[in-house]
């Protein structure tokens, strides 16, 4: 599903962000991206997402160079990924069912998709007592949920997300990794990324560890049951 072909990101002679990156993520995958600060992970997302260019090498989604294509084509390559970030992104004068059921309208989704779906979605991260709570009256945790709901409302082919833990306490951030393993177990491909290893690492999943811009390990793992 998505393949990068030696991709170097350089910023100036001093500040390379991404080194001769190679690697594929399979449809139906879970990967963790670990590593410092610096280490490129968040640079590597903003290359899926054609919100940078590779200085060389080649990024594709399918079989599709995503930095070759023109600036119609790149909105439907985004339409198909869900994205969560650290800092959840929540709209504040809305409750959790309305940060959600904005993210279909704006995908053009019908009043009917709407009620149905927003409320399973919610369930789905366990959070089906909260819909008319605003962010506000969210813990962390709580409202890292509603981000990653949003995230998935629309059905998205792959779902990547940049430090969602980084806000949580120890218990809460365990609890969000689950959320990703069962959306995972539902079909869809995850890349996520975090700082903390110990985090992840009894997921088994797949890890893939930078370091300076350069991938230094990437450990295939069977799923446990």
């Amino acid at each position: 599903m998505i393949y990068f072909d030696k991709v170097t990101k350089a910023y100036g002679p001093e500040n390379v962000a991404l080194d001769s990156v190679s690697f594929v993520v399979e449809p139906g995958e879970m990967v963790t991206i670990v590593g410092h600060s610096g280490a490129g992970k968040t640079t590597l997302l903003r290359m899926i997402l054609a919100e940078d260019r590779p200085t060389k090498g080649k990024v594709f989604f399918e079989s599709q160079d995503i930095h070759s294509l023109n600036k119609y084509a790149i909105p439907k390559i985004r339409r198909r990924v869900g994205s969560v970030f650290q800092d959840y992104r929540l709209l504040p004068n809305k409750t959790a069912y309305e940060n959600i059921a904005f993210a279909m309208e704006v995908a053009g989704r019908d009043e009917e998709e709407i009620k149905s779906d927003v409320p399973h979605v919610l369930d789905i991260v366990g959070l089906g007592d909260r819909l008319w709570h605003f962010p506000h009256e969210l813990s962390g945790g709580e409202r890292q949920r509603v981000a990653i709901a949003r995230a998935i409302i629309n059905r998205p082919d792959l779902l990547i997300a940049d430090e969602p833990t980084g806000n949580l306490d120890p218990e809460n951030a365990e609890e969000i990794i689950e959320i990703f393993k069962k959306i995972n177990d539902l079909g869809t491909t995850i890349i996520l990324t975090t700082h903390n290893p110990k985090v992840v690492e009894k997921t088994g999943h797949r890890i893939i560890k930078m370091e300076n811009g350069k991938i230094i390990s990437d450990e295939k793992r069977a799923k446990k049951v």
